[in-house]
């Protein structure tokens, strides 16, 4: 893959300073750039590391341009925001293989089952019954999508998905290795001990421009559908549970769990390990930081805690021995709290005699 400064600068509507001509064929650090590669700069700490640098060509913020090292013989391109830039060039030279539109002899395909043009379907693939899949999807060895399921255009579906009947997945998403969509939810009622199973009779809908990173599992509706709307992020080894919706743009690290009927609002970001109990409903805006338990809903935008920070081990087994005093300090402060008012009302009283 190759582009020219001219063609990426187009791209980026960026300033551009140097050779037009200039061939890139990748994306690379400062350190290990060359002359036919592009890096960018974020912050100025990293100025100092140009005097070294080979880049054909820098991303830079404007505030950067008088800085630049004359050592430095390579292009610029100047954007307001570098990272957003490198991105979107990252994404012009992405070098991942694409395969040609075929449909391997070793798939099984339902042939009552819609295929649209130019896609890709792997070997072993297996497609149920009415299942649809539009124009220009990338369905890769070993997947199973079973029956009436409908994939949207410009999809990538990667090696070993399950995809289970009636989900419903928008265009342009892209879903990784081992992802499981429309399984089951935890649906049970207990009869004297006795787990019984409710049937899980709801699906999955699945937005446009999506991503769900590998071995993430997302249940189906008990009753109600599951939703993950247009825009969203979700990382590796996340679980949402039935009925939960996540709302559009929203981001979230990986081995976080949603769990079931709870609602989580647009342009949210959640870090790793983050976990949510059921039935909750948490507004748009809402940023959770890493390890945090959230047992309430939450109706104003922000960041949120909960996690404390890691200690020694000697440290943490006295904080732990206290966390559990806790309760009882909190009484024995309450009661002396009572007594020094009783002590000052009385005091007061002894003055005005």
């Amino acid at each position: 893959m190759k582009k020219t400064l001219q063609d990426i600068a187009s791209q980026l509507d960026a300033e551009l300073l140097g050779e037009p001509q200039c061939e890139i064929t990748a994306v690379l650090p400062l350190d290990r750039a060359n002359d036919s590669s592009i890096s960018f700069i974020n912050d100025v700490k990293y100025l100092e590391q140009l005097n070294n640098c080979k880049a054909g060509a820098l991303i830079i913020k404007p505030a950067y341009k008088e800085s630049i090292p004359q050592a430095y013989l390579g292009s610029l391109l100047v954007v307001d925001d570098p990272y957003l830039a490198f991105a979107k060039v990252s994404q012009l030279l992405d070098p991942s293989p694409i395969p040609n539109a075929t449909i391997s002899e070793k798939a099984s395909i339902s042939k009552n089952a819609s295929i649209g043009n130019n896609v890709f379907i792997g070997d072993f693939v297996s497609i149920g019954d009415n299942v649809s899949i539009a124009d220009n999807t990338i369905i890769e060895a070993g997947t199973v999508i079973a029956e009436k399921c409908r994939i949207g255009e410009n999809c990538r579906v990667y090696s070993n998905v399950s995809i289970y009947h009636g989900v419903e997945i928008g265009d342009n998403c892209i879903i990784h290795a081992n992802a499981v969509i429309g399984s089951d939810g935890f649906g049970y009622a207990n009869d004297n001990g006795t787990w019984v199973k409710i049937p899980q009779v709801g699906s999955v809908v699945i937005g446009n421009n999506v991503e769900i990173g590998a071995h993430t599992a997302i249940d189906r509706g008990a009753l109600d559908n599951t939703v993950i709307a247009d825009g969203v992020i979700l990382d590796n080894h996340i679980h949402i549970a039935h009925n939960v919706h996540i709302g559009e743009n929203t981001a979230i690290a990986g081995c976080t769990a949603v769990a079931g009927s709870t609602k989580v609002g647009a342009n949210c970001t959640i870090a790793g390990r983050v976990s949510i109990i059921g039935h909750l409903d948490i507004c748009d805006g809402v940023h959770l930081t890493a390890c945090t338990f959230v047992n309430k809903s939450i109706s104003q935008p922000g960041a949120y805690s909960s996690a404390t920070t890691f200690q020694t081990n000697k440290n943490w087994q006295k904080s732990a021995v206290r966390f559990r005093q806790l309760d009882d300090m909190w009484r024995k402060l309450k009661t002396l709290s009572k007594e020094i008012k009783e002590l000052k009302h009385k005091d007061i009283g002894n003055k005005e005699k």
